[in-house]
Formats: C-alpha cells, structure tokens, sequence
C-alpha cells in the first residue's frame, strides 16, 4: 500500500499537473498584462470617444451603499479582451495543427503498394480460389 506522501508525489509530478501549474502562473501574468491594456490604453480611448467619462467613477448611492457600476463595465471588458485573446491563440494553435495533420492524412490515405513477391502471391491466391 502506497502512503500519502509518495501518492502525492506521483500525482504532482505528472505532466498535467505541471501543465495546469505553467498554465496559472502565465495566465496570472497575462492578467496584468490585460489589466494594464484596459485601464491604461482602452478605457481612456472609450472615454475620449463617448466625452471623457471615466467608467472606473460611474456610481450609484443607494442609502449608505454605493454601487460601482463603472468598476462592473471595467471588469467585463477587461473579460471580453481576455476571452478574444484566449479564442485567438487557441484558433491559430488549431490552424497550425490542422495544417500539420493535413500532410499526415494524405499520407495514410494513400494505400501502400505491396512487394513484388506479396502481389505475385495475392495473385496466385485469387487464383487458386476460382
């Protein structure tokens, strides 16, 4: 019976795990990436377009509480830019797998000719069975 720990290890160290670990670790930086796209480059182009009104400012007092509704429009479209570029990466990662598998598909579409000596015996086999 394996222990915890070696069952820990083992699974840890699989290549999914450490798939999944690069994956979080680049998206993280991604994010700030995208943080930056948005709040430094996009939203003041959108607020220059519609009059310089700056989404992250948009609220409404409610009582005591205070709905930051600006701050909602900032986030989704930080999440609209980050869905497009994951769609983009991952359209080009299957065009080029699509374009490597493509070569690969003709060629196994292709039936190999046999040897001389096979066909000569397939020959005499179709023979021998009339």
């Amino acid at each position: 019976m394996k222990s915890f720990m070696t069952e820990f290890k083992e699974f840890i160290s699989r290549g999914s795990v450490m798939d999944m670990a690069v994956g979080i670790i680049i998206g993280s930086a991604f994010t700030g990436i995208v943080n930056s796209l948005v709040n430094d480059v996009i939203m003041p182009l959108i607020g220059v377009v519609i009059g310089g009104l700056d989404f992250s400012a948009l609220s409404i007092v409610v009582g005591e509480a205070t709905i930051n509704y600006g701050l909602f429009i900032q986030n989704i479209v930080n999440f609209l830019i980050v869905a497009f570029c994951v769609f983009s990466v991952i359209k080009a990662i299957n065009k080029m797998r699509d374009a490597v598998k493509k070569p690969e598909e003709e060629k196994e579409e292709e039936p190999e000719e046999d040897p001389a000596d096979i066909a000569l015996l397939k020959e005499i086999r179709d023979l021998l069975q009339k």
